[in-house]
């Protein structure tokens, strides 16, 4: 059975849409997501705030309760019968995230197994034939096929074979498999 490994802050989980709204409200700014395309929120707010922002982003709860990308939960159900489904994710990069994102994992995709959980710091370490991923650098060292989820701050990257949301993943596989 062939392996997909799926990134979840960006692909799984919209963590831009809860770190973006909790950034306007601790400056009181208006940002929408078309402001920061092609530079995220990291790159797109003054340099004054990175450390407040990033404080906004290490608390133990901030990962709980993120809103599901429209369609993630339906597709990875259905994918999961036909391809071994690993979720890979970078919460190294934000230590405090690891029991939360664990909950939230346990919460919204019940058919996922726990031992399907890559808890990890570089994703080079990722032995699968496809990864999903909003992160170029992650799908630059993977050694299979690599597909770009759109998310604002990889706007514009080109060179991956770039799915827009869950219906183009949906879509991609099942062109795969119809080969």
């Amino acid at each position: 059975m062939q392996r997909i490994c799926v990134d979840m802050d960006e692909v799984m989980s919209d963590t831009f849409g809860e770190l973006l709204r909790r950034y306007n409200e601790a400056f009181g700014e208006s940002l929408r997501p078309e402001d920061l395309a092609g530079k995220g929120i990291w790159r797109g707010t003054p340099p004054e705030h990175k450390e407040r922002l990033s404080a906004l982003l290490n608390t133990e709860e901030f990962f709980e309760d993120l809103e599901l990308i429209p369609g993630a939960r339906e597709v990875l159900r259905d994918l999961s019968g036909r391809f071994e489904i690993f979720i890979a994710t970078q919460a190294m990069a934000v230590p405090n995230s690891l029991a939360s994102k664990f909950r939230w994992l346990q919460r919204h995709f019940t058919f996922i197994p726990a031992d399907n959980y890559v808890f990890c710091g570089s994703k080079s370490i990722l032995r699968a034939d496809y990864l999903i991923d909003d992160a170029p650098r992650n799908l630059r060292t993977f050694q299979g096929q690599g597909l770009l989820f759109t998310a604002p701050h990889n706007v514009g990257i080109e060179g991956f074979v770039r799915v827009d949301n869950w219906q183009e993943v949906a879509a991609y596989f099942a062109n795969i498999e119809s080969k």
